[in-house]
């Protein structure tokens, strides 16, 4: 018996979109039936143009496509018919949920794909009801997406597409917008999934994401870059840091370490636990491995922003933040964690005076918002930088879009120059001032977006997961940028679902189902006293201090609390040898 063909078939694909930009160019691919493919690549670098091809929402203008046994496209010519039998047993999970609900009820959104094929009703319940648990939203069956946070709008998406048991699935930065317990737990549905027979292709910024993958597949400027295992592909460290890319934590520690590559976190400590010493020691302290990397900066003592037992509920729904109290000093840099749906977002609409507590009060810059003009107030002194920020966008120009909001206040044409200026030098971006907004990369236009807000010059900056979708290079480029503001003693408070992220900050402030968990310096929330309920939580600790402290439980000396990659590297060396080394174990706290 012959064997099956395979199910996804790319041969010299090219597709260009209009203004001559060339999404795909040249791309000829292959995946097996129960491959598990990653697509790795810079922002702008044609992941999601490629997604779209191989689920058959894209048709290229070159090249041929065959999908599920389907020839759906010769010479550039689509078959329409050929595209209609496929699209049954081909699934997409977008990146922004929003483009993927079609309801106003969680169930019937679920049911909405099962139910254009044709399914029995019986059938139909018992797919959202097995999907729904999957993602842990049986107790929002009945809710309206509308009123979800974007995480549980992700994990409705992402139910609905595995309601269709499609034969090709398709992952479009399916963890965007998910904590780490949301987006580990995808990770271990897409290995059932491949287990069962599913042919998976995931597209993906986490690099971390790509280590269980069968095949990585890295795109620059539409082409492919690179090919391979996870291991062969990011031992090209050099290549994935000219691509706008970064190796998984793990080898970039076993590389500064001197230890053999591993992509794993877990094959570090063993590989230190067995030598029991730190190979080259002496040249890696002279490398640079400093045991204080992170700033110790000088904390405002006045507080900017004042939350007194704020509870706050929508309509019809259970509270979204009940009895929280903190305080944001003036020119410090706060990150909010929490779980999905935890309140973070409500936080920051109540921040910014978009929503008013049912009980307690909030008070910024002096202006309570309890009233109409103190909410008037708060918003000519705070920027708030929505998800996607980008989407904003409108004007021919950066520049033009960078001056809109600063027209709109009737300052003079000399202020708002002088503005948008600033503005454009802050954030990179002088160069591109007379170029259209919508041909910069992913990075860029998220910049563009922030420079705009900046240019009203915000006494606070409200920040809602600014970092999500975009590439290593682009979050590298954005807390440079972060950092150059809270140099220049502007608040910042940002959402965040990177531990990493938060470990950068002043102070943290951790939400767990509506309520206050923890507050305080990075070393007091990740404390060892706070780490059970972290991990609880869905949140963890950073990578840093996970591996420091599964070393210390195998027989290191004490590391200290290493937040970053500097620091566990600095104490590593510093320490040398490990006297008690231990084998066995693995690491807690992911």
């Amino acid at each position: 018996m012959s064997p099956r063909p395979a199910p996804i078939r790319l041969s010299h694909v090219r597709l260009v979109y209009e203004g001559d930009v060339v999404a795909l160019d040249d791309v000829s691919l292959e995946v097996a039936r129960a491959e598990r493919v990653c697509v790795l690549g810079a922002n702008g670098s044609g992941k999601s143009t490629l997604a779209s091809v191989i689920c058959g929402l894209l048709a290229p203008d070159g090249g041929e496509v065959e999908l599920v046994g389907e020839r759906v496209c010769a010479d550039g010519r689509p078959d329409l018919e050929a595209y209609r039998r496929a699209r049954r047993s081909l699934g997409l999970v977008f990146q922004n949920p929003d483009d993927q609900i079609v309801t106003s009820v969680v169930e019937d959104d679920v049911a909405f794909g099962p139910e254009n094929l044709g399914l029995p009703r019986e059938e139909i319940a018992a797919r959202v009801a097995r999907e729904l648990h999957r993602v842990a939203l049986d107790d929002y069956a009945k809710a309206d997406p509308s009123r979800l946070s974007g995480g549980q709008k992700q994990r409705v998406a992402i139910a609905g597409a595995l309601a269709m048991e499609p034969a090709v699935l398709v992952f479009d930065e399916p963890g965007s917008l998910l904590d780490v317990r949301g987006r580990a737990a995808i990770l271990r549905v897409m290995g059932r999934l491949a287990k069962a027979g599913t042919t998976l292709v995931h597209v993906t910024h986490f690099m971390e994401e790509a280590v269980d993958a069968d095949r990585v597949i890295v795109l620059d400027h539409g082409r492919v870059a690179l090919e391979g295992t996870p291991d062969e592909v990011f031992a090209r460290g050099a290549e994935l840091i000219e691509l706008g890319l970064e190796a998984p934590f793990a080898a970039r520690l076993s590389q500064r370490l001197g230890l053999p590559w591993t992509c794993s976190e877990q094959g570090v400590v063993d590989e230190l636990c067995t030598l029991g010493t730190v190979p080259n020691v002496q040249k890696s302290l002279t490398d640079g491995c400093p045991q204080h990397i992170k700033d110790v900066h000088e904390l405002g003592t006045v507080p900017n922003v004042q939350v007194e037992h704020a509870s706050f509920s929508y309509s019809g729904r259970s509270q979204a933040l009940e009895d929280v109290s903190l305080e944001i000093l003036e020119g410090t840099s706060t990150a909010i964690v929490g779980q999905t749906g935890s309140g973070k977002s409500t936080l920051l609409r109540l921040l910014c005076g978009l929503e008013v507590p049912d009980s307690g009060r909030i008070v910024v810059a002096g202006n309570d918002t309890s009233t109409r003009r103190g909410r008037k107030a708060v918003r000519r002194v705070i920027g708030y930088v929505m998800q996607h920020p980008e989407r904003q966008l409108f004007a021919e120009t950066v520049e033009k879009d960078v001056a809109f909001g600063p027209r709109n206040l009737h300052l003079s044409e000399g202020e708002v120059t002088r503005r948008v200026d600033a503005a454009l030098e802050l954030v990179g971006l002088s160069e591109r001032r007379d170029a259209s907004p919508f041909t910069l990369s992913g990075g860029q236009r998220r910049l563009c977006a922030l420079a705009g807000i900046l240019a009203m010059e915000p006494e606070v900056l409200i920040l809602d997961e600014p970092t999500a979708g975009l590439d290593p290079r682009g979050r590298a480029m954005l807390r440079r940028v972060l950092a150059r503001l809270r140099e220049r003693g502007i608040t910042l408070v940002q959402v965040t679902h990177s531990m990493e992220d938060a470990a950068r900050s002043d102070r943290v402030i951790a939400l767990d189902q509506s309520r206050l968990v923890a507050a305080g310096t990075p070393r007091e929330v990740f404390s060892p006293a706070n780490e059970r309920r972290l991990v609880q939580s869905g949140l963890g600790i950073p990578r840093s201090l996970r591996v420091a402290r599964e070393l210390e439980r195998r027989g290191w000396p004490a590391l200290g609390e290493p937040l970053t990659t500097d620091e566990l590297v600095g104490a590593i060396c510093a320490k040398g040898t490990a006297p008690f080394p231990q084998s066995g174990g693995e690491l807690s706290g992911a």
